[in-house]
């Protein structure tokens, strides 16, 4: 089964938390954290990531904290998963160029690189804009976020 690690989930999770509150300049890490009940201390390493990679930028200061490096719609799904947990495959023999003992035999190479083609495409296509509820935030309903981002079936 194809399954997003929880760095990733929780990391598209943020970004779709800053989408959705364009109105604050910055979020705190505990503000995001508390909003979803994700643990803040790792939240706080995921976005130190996410603004290594340029998805974000980090603002100091008393009214600290993170935002968006670029409009929602110009970051895509694929992006933050690949900021987070590197390269996407399905399975190790797509990684490289380096044959393993059985690539005279293999007849399934060829067709999970194309899945796993897909699969990037699909995501890739999918912009945090498109994670985010875009109903002004005193017509969104009270209660817990919902967790489920992305759903892919293959």
């Amino acid at each position: 089964m194809l399954k997003l690690t929880k760095k990733a989930d929780y990391g598209l999770m943020a970004l779709k938390y800053l989408a959705e509150h364009p109105e604050f300049l910055a979020q705190s890490a505990k503000d995001i954290a508390d909003a979803y009940g994700i643990p803040a201390q790792l939240l706080a390493k995921i976005l130190q990531r996410l603004t290594k990679t340029g998805l974000l930028r980090s603002h100091a200061g008393m009214n600290g904290g993170y935002a968006l490096s670029r409009d929602p719609r110009q970051i895509s799904a694929f992006e933050v998963i690949h900021a987070i947990d590197g390269p996407l495959f399905i399975t190790s023999c797509t990684k490289g160029a380096k044959a393993c003992d059985l690539t005279p035999n293999c007849t399934i190479k060829e067709p999970l690189a194309r899945v796993n083609e897909t699969i990037s495409g699909v995501l890739k296509s999918i912009s945090i804009y498109d994670l985010a509820d875009h109903e002004p935030q005193s017509a969104r309903a009270t209660g817990p976020p919902a967790k489920a981002l992305v759903t892919l079936t293959v």
